[in-house]
């Protein structure tokens, strides 16, 4: 039996779903996900584009978590600040997770997912990966990251390769 993978956390960076405008869709499939993998998780942290990102990402970094996933926040939008909100948080990248998911939906016929900047990395013994804010995008994000995920928090814990 592999042992348990720790906690994650949900961060939906949406300045309209964190006003109520529109329902979080990421957030929740991510959620369930995480969980279907043996990770403790809460509900998503819904939060406005912006400091608050880079403040949740701290938080979650503090109290331990062992994946931390954002959806939304990483297109070329002025507000969308995910990516560097992100990289101010890590220590160093893991730059073949975020090109995963990129190649990912671009084979979904989604020529547009090579516009997000999402990017991912660790910080401490934190795995911070940015995914897409649509539905489709987070989709294509687990198709990519389910089969790696727990291998690739055991590396971070330490363990072997």
């Amino acid at each position: 039996m592999t042992e348990h993978p720790g906690r994650a956390v949900v961060i939906t960076c949406s300045t309209r779903a964190s006003k109520g405008i529109y329902p979080d869709r990421g957030g929740p499939l991510l959620v369930e996900a995480l969980r279907s993998l043996g990770f403790d998780c809460d509900d998503p942290v819904v939060v406005p584009d912006g400091p608050l990102v880079e403040a949740s990402l701290r938080d979650a970094v503090a109290i331990g978590a062992s994946v931390v996933i954002t959806t939304g926040g990483t297109g070329l939008s002025p507000t969308d600040g995910t990516p560097e909100a992100t990289r101010s948080v890590i220590d160093r990248e893991v730059p073949g997770i975020a090109e995963a998911i990129r190649v990912a939906g671009v084979a979904q016929g989604i020529p547009t997912a090579m516009l997000s900047r999402g990017i991912a990395g660790v910080a401490g013994r934190t795995l911070i990966v940015n995914v897409p804010g649509s539905s489709g995008g987070v989709r294509d994000a687990l198709r990519v990251l389910e089969p790696v995920l727990l291998h690739a928090v055991s590396q971070i814990a330490g363990g072997d390769h």
